[in-house]
């Protein structure tokens, strides 16, 4: 597999407190109960395993983390956003990561380094009401957003597996954003896949929960007819 170049360097994922949450995530519609992402090139544009070199240190009040050579890392702009709004959806989406990078302490360690920042309403407009407050202070480190984590080399559907046995949810309760077709092949238990090429954006997200309320329709469609 041809290796992706270094994107250029990100402002820090901060800038997202003014992006509005996804526009599906409140809209009274079905949504999957759990939602997992990938790691590199999905949340942040990068690979941990061979762009980053330890230790890393945080900066910037946790928005970004420099490595050994004074490189900055950092989510893609909409990821800080799309996380916190996630768990203010009705009822809270349980959030997964299925990452295969070879460098699991250091993927880890990212996410504990890099801070969300204050939360934000629909309408774009930052709050300091008791919800926010809440969610933005329960969930100050990225990593503590994740209910389930599977960071290890190997097969998606592995990830997907041990997902499932810990969360006790269906396959199809679940929706994946990942930026390799070669993972598509989690479909295959039952969960929605959804490429997300150029990294997670709030419209990518909107994209992919559409198309699992589809597939969702569908199914229910099929079970009727039975």
């Amino acid at each position: 597999m041809t290796k992706k170049s270094r994107s250029p360097s990100l402002s820090p994922a901060v800038i997202s407190s003014n992006i509005p949450s996804p526009e599906t995530f409140t809209d009274g519609l079905p949504l999957p109960k759990i939602i997992v992402f990938d790691l590199d090139y999905t949340l942040w544009p990068f690979w941990v395993d061979t762009h980053v070199t330890p230790p890393l240190k945080a900066k910037d009040n946790n928005t970004k983390s420099v490595d050994r050579w004074g490189e900055s890392f950092t989510f893609y702009p909409d990821v800080p956003s799309i996380l916190l709004s996630a768990k203010s959806a009705t009822p809270p989406i349980t959030l997964g990561t299925a990452s295969r990078t070879s460098a699991p302490e250091v993927a880890t360690s990212l996410l504990k380094q890099l801070h969300l920042p204050p939360f934000f309403t629909s309408s774009g407009i930052t709050t300091n009401n008791d919800l926010s407050s809440s969610i933005a202070s329960k969930y100050k480190r990225a990593y503590d957003i994740f209910d389930y984590m599977q960071i290890f080399p190997g097969d998606k559907r592995q990830h997907f597996q041990k997902i499932q046995k810990q969360s006790g949810m269906a396959y199809e309760e679940m929706l994946f954003f990942d930026d390799e077709r070669r993972n598509r092949n989690v479909e295959g238990l039952g969960v929605v896949f959804w490429e997300v090429p150029s990294g997670v954006t709030r419209a990518e997200v909107d994209r992919g929960v559409r198309e699992w309320r589809r597939r969702r329709k569908e199914r229910e469609e099929r079970e009727k007819e039975l």
